[in-house]
């Protein structure tokens, strides 16, 4: 089976930064057969051109005015089943020891996490494509250093390619920045009782039946690994 994975982050600067509301680093990822991406495209597409919205959605653009177009957005996400989904790391700044266990380097920190969220996911047998929402590395190669990790982790499948994507060129990337964005602002304590982006965290919730938090690794559709470094899942 041929896997494209796309992946976006928030707080990703969070083991670096010395502000108190970034408490959470949250990596984010969609998940979905080759063979179903041309037609999940176009289907966000379309819901974009009905809804007159520009040429990119996020979670940082949730208003009052477009609340509606997310909310069909988020139902669609959940009516195609297991054919599309959505998986993220949950990371505590507090919890992480940089000076022991990533030699005093936040950036090679984020990406041990990104491979935490990636590693577990691939299955025997399939080929996967990668793409993520591009950034600015301090150290160029770590991308491509992630994908060869993966390879060499994973010996019965294949990770066929990771390449960086900038984010107004895919709406899948744009998908999975809503989803890490709305577990972020949970998380991280962002989501206040009223508003826009309350409104879309109570119609997640609703379709979920339960509050967005740590998931069981069994968790197909909407899986929320709250990483505990040092201990189990």
């Amino acid at each position: 089976m041929n896997i494209d994975v796309y992946c976006d982050e928030s707080q990703s600067d969070v083991f670096a930064s010395k502000r108190d509301s970034a408490r959470f680093l949250v990596i984010g990822s969609v998940w979905l057969e080759k063979s179903c991406t041309a037609t999940l495209k176009q289907d966000i597409h379309l819901l974009r051109e009905r809804h007159k919205i520009g040429p990119e959605f996020k979670w940082s653009k949730v208003s009052p005015s477009r609340l509606a177009f997310y909310d069909e957005l988020i139902s669609w996400f959940f009516g195609q089943g297991l054919e599309l989904r959505f998986r993220c790391i949950v990371v505590a700044k507090g919890e992480v020891d940089l000076v022991r266990f990533h030699d005093s380097d936040a950036e090679l920190g984020f990406y041990k996490f990104y491979y935490q969220l990636l590693h577990h996911w691939i299955d025997d047998f399939n080929d996967y494509r990668i793409f993520c929402d591009f950034k600015k590395d301090r150290i160029s190669g770590r991308l491509q250093t992630l994908g060869q990790c993966l390879d060499a982790s994973n010996l019965t499948a294949n990770v066929s390619g990771i390449q960086w994507v900038r984010s107004e060129e895919s709406v899948l990337i744009q998908l999975a920045d809503v989803l890490t964005g709305l577990v972020s602002s949970k998380f991280n304590g962002r989501v206040g009782p009223l508003g826009a982006k309350a409104k879309l965290a109570a119609r997640v919730e609703k379709l979920l039946g339960r509050e967005i938090n740590h998931t069981a690794s069994s968790e197909k559709k909407f899986n929320v690994f709250r990483i505990k470094p040092g201990g189990r899942w």
